[in-house]
């Protein structure tokens, strides 16, 4: 099976990144990415769906990915009844 689904977490300076493919089996788990090789990382990744929480670094993020041809979701960080 092939990787159709990545999601990142984005932070200033180090991200974790978790692939997984059709069945929903993790398929790369990276704890870990410096920001330096986030980009290269994605890029040697087969075309697949990336999620981020939306931000306006994810924007950036989304901007650069999609220029190599991934499909983005940005995914609305929404508080829940009661949490602060």
């Amino acid at each position: 099976m092939t990787m159709v689904f990545v999601g990142i977490d984005l932070a200033k300076n180090v991200f974790a990144i978790h692939g997984v493919n059709t069945a929903g089996k993790a398929e790369m788990i990276r704890p870990n990415v410096a920001r330096a090789k986030l980009h290269d990382l994605i890029a040697a990744l087969p075309a697949c769906t990336i999620g981020m929480e939306a931000c306006s670094g994810a924007h950036h993020w989304a901007r650069r990915f999609q220029a190599l041809g991934y499909a983005v979701k940005l995914i609305h960080s929404m508080l829940t009844k009661g949490e602060e």
